[in-house]
């Protein structure tokens, strides 16, 4: 999940709808509900954001020094003029990047991955087998080929497959495609979404790559993936007896 931090609602209403058209999970916070946040939640809790975007505020450079202070998340700053000034201030109190507005949705997931390899050395796809994930919201490839999907289930591949051969609970799927402070969707939805991409999946693979057990969750199936399904082979024609005359 993503959170954007700003004064004005117009803005915040505006940034969530770009991002939930190619299946983000955007939760909007003003600077007096953020601080509070940062107050009360457990750091567990801010270390599932994606990264925090923080545009116009009453106080910027105090909301980055906090943030700051209580996690390593990304923390990209929207300025509304391109001051170099400012940006280099921003950057001075803890920024990781800094981007003037307009800006698209798909630059900011780009920006927030770059970060991340830096950091991590966490790529902007992952490759398994036939199956290329990319973690920028692009569709995914199966043998080079787009492989288009609903916004919700591209979110639900591109999880797993960032977990690895790690398993993922039920709750830790839902906190990555809808967001820790989602309370208008129930949790169960998510095993719907995984029924729906494993079908398509396996229509597709030859072989059921989302494994599933009971209170221990779900991961993607590298082996499956990098192993070719073998094809058919036709059977051997049998030589025709001869006839006797």
């Amino acid at each position: 999940m993503i959170v954007i931090v700003d004064d004005r609602r117009a803005v915040l209403d505006a940034y969530r709808s770009m991002f939930s058209r190619i299946g983000y999970s955007v939760y909007g916070m003003n600077s007096s509900e953020i601080q509070d946040w940062l107050e009360s939640s457990p750091s567990e809790e801010v270390q599932t954001i994606q990264s925090f975007l923080v545009g116009q505020t009453n106080d910027e450079d105090t909301l980055i020094n906090a943030l700051r202070a209580k996690t390593r998340v990304p923390i990209i700053a929207m300025l509304e003029t391109g001051s170099l000034d400012e940006t280099l201030q921003r950057f001075d109190i803890g920024a990781d990047d800094v981007v003037r507005k307009p800006v698209h949705v798909r630059e900011i997931l780009a920006r927030i991955s770059a970060i991340r390899r830096r950091s991590e050395q966490s790529k902007t796809y992952i490759d398994c087998g036939r199956l290329r994930v990319f973690m920028d919201g692009r569709d995914p490839l199966i043998d080079g080929k787009p492989f288009p999907l609903p916004r919700r289930e591209r979110r639900v591949l591109e999880y797993l497959a960032g977990n690895g051969e790690r398993r993922a609970s039920r709750t830790q799927v839902y906190n990555a495609v809808y967001g820790v402070l989602e309370d208008h969707v129930e949790e169960c939805v998510i095993e719907s979404h995984i029924y729906k991409l494993r079908k398509k999946l396996t229509r597709i693979l030859g072989v059921n790559v989302i494994d599933s057990r009971r209170y221990l969750g779900y991961r993607l199936c590298m082996d499956s993936l990098r192993t070719p399904v073998p094809t058919a082979q036709p059977a051997a024609e049998q030589p025709q007896a001869s006839l006797v005359v």
